[in-house]
Formats: structure tokens, sequence, C-alpha cells
């Protein structure tokens, strides 16, 4: 073995090719959780909420490949109840309402304050694993709809 090969710590690693499913849904929904928290907290703020992402644009004429920046359309977990004239808040994985309670799928808030408190709330309900039953619901049947 040379100088060099010797002076390092050799180990035996291996790496770790997947990452536990129920982890990766909990991760998936507190990532749109920020989204939806930071899109209420600009909308308290009286401020334009816009998420970009990167796409590739081929040029026709060229037929070179660049990397452009444009808006992504982010649907809000939020609307105005009909019945009472109150904001229900509602928590989507795909675009299944996952059931927070058995037969309640929302929650009333009276203001945006609030709205920014229950969305909280309900991330650290999402991170602390107290709706992963709820989740693997919702995550079984977005996944139902691609069985063949």
């Amino acid at each position: 073995m040379s100088a060099i090969l010797s002076s390092l710590k050799l180990v035996n690693a291996k790496r770790q090719n997947s990452i536990d499913p129920v982890v990766f849904r909990r991760n998936k929904l507190n990532e749109k959780l920020k989204v939806q928290i930071a899109m209420a907290l600009a909308m308290n703020k009286g401020e334009i909420f816009t998420v970009k992402r990167i796409r590739k644009e081929r040029d026709e004429v060229s037929g070179l490949t660049s990397m452009i920046e444009v808006s992504k359309r982010v649907k809000t977990w939020w609307f105005t109840n009909i019945d009472t004239k109150r904001v229900a808040v509602q928590l989507f994985y795909g675009n299944k309402v996952i059931d927070l309670a058995k037969g309640k799928n929302a929650v009333e808030v009276a203001n945006g304050d609030e709205l920014i408190a229950v969305l909280s709330k309900l991330q650290e309900a999402v991170l602390d694993g107290s709706l992963d039953a709820q989740i693997e619901q919702a995550a079984d049947s977005v996944k139902a709809r691609f069985a063949k």
C-alpha cells in the first residue's frame, strides 16, 4: 500500500439507496406545507407570491437547449366555505384531500393570522407522524390510478 493511502482512514461503507416510504411521504407533504405557509404569509402582507422552477427549452432554429426559470402554478389549500362564510383549510397529498379525523377533512379559521398558525400546526402534525395513516391512505389512492 502506498504512503498516501496508508495515511487515510479506509472503511467499508455501504450507501443507502432508498429512504423509508413513510419518511419520504412526510417530507414531501412538509415541503408542500412550506409553500402554503409562504403563500399565506405573502397574502397577509399583500405581496404577490410565485414559485419558480427551472425548465429546459429547445431553440427551434439552432436546436440548442437552454435552462429558463418559469413560474409554477400553485393552488391554495384554503377556500371560503359557502355555508359558514369562513375560511376552511384542507390538507392535500397529490390531488387527494386528507381526512384529518373521521368524516372531517378541513380546519375552519377566522383570519389570515389564524390560517398561518393552523398551517404551522398541521406541519408539526405531519413531521411528528400524527397523520402517517391518513397520508398512506391518500398515497395508496393516488398510486391506484397508475396501476394497470
